[in-house]
C-alpha cells in the first residue's frame, strides 16, 4: 500500500486497519494527564479499591502517561463489543440457576484483542522512522475509560462505565501508547445520562453511593471475581444469584437496551449454559473440571475456590428445599473458605432435613468459623 503522507491521512488509515482487524471503535487522545486522575487518587485514598492494591503501586502511572512510555504523544483508544445476545429474564431470574456476566460468556478477549493491537501497532511502524507504542488490554496502568471519553468512544455514565451511543457499554476497551503525533479529533458532541439514576437504584449492593463512584467493596463484580476471601453477611443475600459478575447497573440502562433492541442477536440454546448454567451442576465440580469447562474464559479469574463460594452464596438465595440436594456437595468440600458459605447456605433453606444438617455442622464440623456460620 502507498504510506499515507498528510497526519489526516495516517489517522484515516489507522481507523480502517483497525475496522478491517474487528475493532468496532478508534479514536484518538492527546497523552495527557488524565482529568479524573485526582478523583481517582482521592478514590484510592478512600479504600474504594478494596483488595486491588495494584492500583495502588501503578497509580502514578496512570496518572502519567510519559511515565508509562517516555515520548508518548498520543493514545490509541480501541472499542470492540462483546454483545451476544440477551439473557431472556426468565432464565435471569430462576433462582436454580447461576447467572454469568455476558462479557465471560466466550473465550478471554485478553488474547484476541492483544493479537489485534499487535498488527495495529505493527501497522503504525511505517508511518514515521523510530516509532514506539505499547499497547494494554484491560490490564496496564491506564485510565482507559478517561481516554476513551477524550477520544470519542463514548462517554462515562453514572455507572462509570463508558457508554457508545450506539453500542451502549457493552464492549471491551484496549489502547496503544504511541510516540507517533496523530491529529485528534475532539469535536464530535456527546450525549450524557442526562436525569437517568436507574443504575444508581437498581444496584443490588448499592455499589454506587453516587453518580460516577463505584465502591468496589460493595460491587457484586468485584466480590465475586476479585475478592478472595469471606463476603459479609450482609452482602451476601443481595448477591443473589450473580455467580460471576453481574450486569445490572448495564442491563436497566436506556442506552443498553436501546443497542440491544437494534440489534437482532439473539442467544443461543449452546450458550444458555455458559450464561446461566444449573447451580446444582457447578456445586459438583472437581477443581480439574471447574479448569475444563472454564479454560480460556474470563471464569478462570474467580480461581476454582472462589468460584465454588459463589456457588455456594447462589444456593443460599435459591431459599427452596430442593435447594438442599445442590448445597450437598459443598457442604463436605474440603475448602473452608467454600464450607463456611454453604453452611450460610444451609441456614436459609426451609425443612426439617436442613434444620438437621445445620444441627450437626454447627456441632461436628473441624472449622469453627463453619461451625459458627451453620449456627446462625
Amino acid at each position: 500500500m502507498q504510506v499515507p503522507s498528510s497526519p489526516l491521512d495516517i489517522a484515516s488509515a489507522l481507523r480502517l486497519k483497525a475496522q478491517a482487524l474487528g475493532f468496532d471503535l478508534c479514536g484518538f487522545a492527546r497523552a495527557l494527564p488524565p482529568a479524573r486522575g485526582e478523583l481517582f487518587s482521592d478514590w484510592l485514598r478512600e479504600g474504594k479499591a478494596g483488595t486491588m492494591t495494584y492500583l495502588n503501586r501503578t497509580e502514578a502511572k496512570r496518572r502519567n502517561p510519559e511515565l508509562v512510555l517516555p515520548g508518548v504523544k498520543t493514545v490509541i483508544s480501541l472499542g470492540k463489543s462483546y454483545f451476544a445476545g440477551r439473557l431472556p429474564e426468565e432464565l435471569r431470574a430462576d433462582p436454580s440457576r447461576g447467572v454469568i456476566a455476558s462479557y465471560a460468556w466466550q473465550h478471554d478477549y485478553h488474547d484476541a484483542l492483544a493479537t489485534k493491537l499487535q498488527a495495529l501497532g505493527e501497522f503504525l511502524e511505517q508511518f514515521a522512522s523510530g516509532v514506539t507504542w505499547k499497547s494494554f488490554v484491560d490490564s496496564g496502568p491506564v485510565l482507559e475509560r478517561d481516554f476513551g471519553e477524550t477520544a470519542r468512544l463514548g462517554f462515562i455514565g453514572k455507572n462509570t462505565l463508558l457508554i457508545h451511543p450506539r453500542m451502549g457499554s457493552k464492549f471491551f476497551l484496549a489502547e496503544i501508547f504511541t510516540t507517533l503525533d496523530i491529529p485528534v479529533e475532539n469535536t464530535k458532541p456527546m450525549p450524557s445520562c442526562g436525569s437517568c439514576t436507574r443504575c444508581l437504584e437498581v444496584c443490588p449492593t448499592h455499589a454506587l453511593p453516587s453518580a460516577h463512584v463505584l465502591d468496589s467493596t460493595r460491587c457484586i463484580s468485584y466480590l465475586t471475581i476479585e475478592f478472595r476471601g469471606v463476603i459479609e453477611r450482609e452482602l451476601r443475600e443481595k448477591i443473589g444469584n450473580h455467580v460471576f459478575g453481574c450486569d445490572d447497573c448495564q442491563e436497566c440502562c436506556p442506552w443498553v437496551n436501546k443497542a440491544a433492541n437494534e440489534s437482532h442477536d439473539k442467544i443461543h440454546d449452546a450458550q444458555i449454559e455458559r450464561s446461566a448454567p444449573k447451580l446444582d451442576t457447578l456445586a459438583k465440580l472437581s477443581e480439574s473440571e471447574f479448569k475444563t469447562r472454564f479454560v480460556g474464559t474470563p471464569v478462570m479469574r474467580a480461581r476454582y475456590e472462589g468460584f465454588l463460594r459463589n456457588v455456594a452464596i447462589a444456593i443460599g438465595n435459591w431459599r427452596r428445599e430442593e435447594a438442599l440436594v445442590a448445597l450437598e456437595p459443598l457442604l463436605k468440600h474440603e475448602s473452608v473458605l467454600v464450607r463456611r458459605h454453604a453452611a450460610w447456605a444451609l441456614t436459609r433453606i426451609p425443612g426439617e432435613t436442613a434444620r438437621r444438617k445445620r444441627n450437626e455442622m454447627s456441632c461436628h464440623d473441624a472449622s469453627a468459623e463453619v461451625r459458627q456460620e451453620a449456627a446462625g
